[in-house]
C-alpha cells in the first residue's frame, strides 16, 4: 500500500475518531487503526432482509432507464437470486439507515450502482471467484460519505474548492473505515471504496493511479452513469439517457473509463440486447446536457 495523505478526519457513524485530519497514513498506521478494533467479530445479516432494502431496491429499478436495462427477465432473476444471498456486517447496514433518513439520493445511488455493477459483471467477468467479489462490491462503494457533512452532500449551489475537497475525502475515508471494520487493509470492499474514482489515464483521485482492475472499472462506470441519470441537488433535472451515455462515451474516448465496460452498458440499453462485442456505437453526439447543471463548477 502506498502512503496516503488524509486531509480531513475519519470517524465512524457513532462518531469514534479513527484518524485526525492532516495525516499521512501508511501500512503501519493503518494496521494500528485496524488493531484498535478489539470488539468481537461483527455479525452478518442478509442485505435484502434488512429493513425495507429489498422493497426500496425493486422500487428504484422500476424507473424507466432501469426497466430497459433489466428488461431481460432471465438475467434479472439471476441477479436478484445472487443478491438475495448477500450478507453484510452490521456497521455497513447501519449506514443504509443513515443515508435513507438523511440523504435519500445517496441511499438510492448505493443500491442502484450495486444492481447495475452486478448485471455488468455477469456479462464481463467469467472467473467465478472474481464474479462473486463483484456481486458484493456495489453496496459499499460510497460508504465513506458518512464522513462528509450533509450540508455538502445536499448543497444546491456550487461547491467551494474546500467543500469539493471534503466531498472527495469520501474515497479515502471509505477505505480506512472498511479496512477497520473488516480488519483487513486488503479487503475488496475497502479497495472499491478507495479506487472507484480513479481513472484509466490516471486523472482520478485520491491517488491518481491508472485504474486497471476490471471489477473496479465496472463500479466506476456504474457510478458515473447512475449519477448522471438520477436526481442530484446541484441540478434541477437529470441527464436524459442518450445524453448520459454520450457523456460516458466521451469519458471513455478521453481514456478515463474502460471502453469495454462502456460498450457493455450501452448494449444493456439497447432493446435487442446485443452482446457487447457486437454492439455498434455511434460517435455522433446529439444529446443535450440538462440546463443549470452546477456539477464541476467551483464557487
Amino acid at each position: 500500500m502506498s502512503s496516503l495523505f488524509v486531509d480531513y478526519p475519519v470517524y465512524t457513524l457513532d462518531k469514534k475518531l479513527l484518524l485526525p485530519g492532516n495525516t499521512h497514513i501508511g501500512r503501519k498506521t493503518l494496521d494500528s487503526i485496524i488493531s484498535s478494533n478489539n470488539r468481537n467479530p461483527y455479525k452478518t445479516y442478509s442485505l435484502f432482509n434488512y429493513g425495507s432494502v429489498k422493497h426500496d431496491f425493486l422500487n428504484f429499478l422500476s424507473t424507466p432507464n432501469y426497466q430497459v436495462i433489466f428488461a431481460d427477465q432471465g438475467k434479472k432473476k439471476t441477479v436478484l437470486a445472487v443478491l438475495e444471498k448477500v450478507r453484510l456486517i452490521s456497521p455497513v447496514l447501519e449506514s443504509f439507515d443513515y443515508f435513507k433518513k438523511y440523504d435519500v439520493d445517496t441511499y438510492r445511488h448505493i443500491l442502484t450502482v450495486f444492481a447495475l455493477s452486478t448485471l455488468l459483471a455477469m456479462d464481463l467477468l467469467t472467473h467465478k471467484k472474481d464474479l462473486l467479489k463483484e456481486y458484493l462490491a456495489g453496496p459499499t462503494h460510497d460508504f465513506g460519505k458518512i464522513c462528509v457533512p450533509l450540508g455538502i452532500l445536499k448543497k444546491t449551489s456550487p461547491l467551494t474548492k474546500k467543500e469539493k475537497s471534503i466531498l472527495e475525502h469520501h474515497a479515502v475515508a471509505g477505505y480506512i473505515l472498511l479496512s477497520y471494520y473488516y480488519r483487513d487493509r486488503n479487503n475488496f470492499y475497502a479497495k472499491v471504496a478507495r479506487d472507484h474514482h480513479e481513472r484509466k489515464n490516471g486523472s482520478g483521485y485520491p491517488r491518481r493511479l491508472k485504474l486497471k482492475d476490471r471489477m473496479i472499472e465496472i463500479v466506476a462506470v456504474s457510478d458515473v452513469y447512475d449519477a448522471l441519470i438520477s436526481p442530484r441537488p446541484y441540478r434541477p433535472t437529470s441527464y436524459d439517457n442518450r445524453s448520459a451515455l454520450e457523456e460516458i462515451c466521451t469519458l471513455s474516448e478521453k481514456k478515463q473509463l474502460s471502453w469495454k465496460v462502456v460498450k457493455a452498458l450501452i448494449a444493456l440499453n439497447r432493446s435487442a440486447k446485443p452482446h457487447y462485442k457486437n454492439c455498434e456505437i455511434s460517435r455522433e453526439k446529439r444529446g443535450i446536457p440538462p440546463p443549470k447543471n452546477l456539477y464541476g463548477i467551483i464557487a
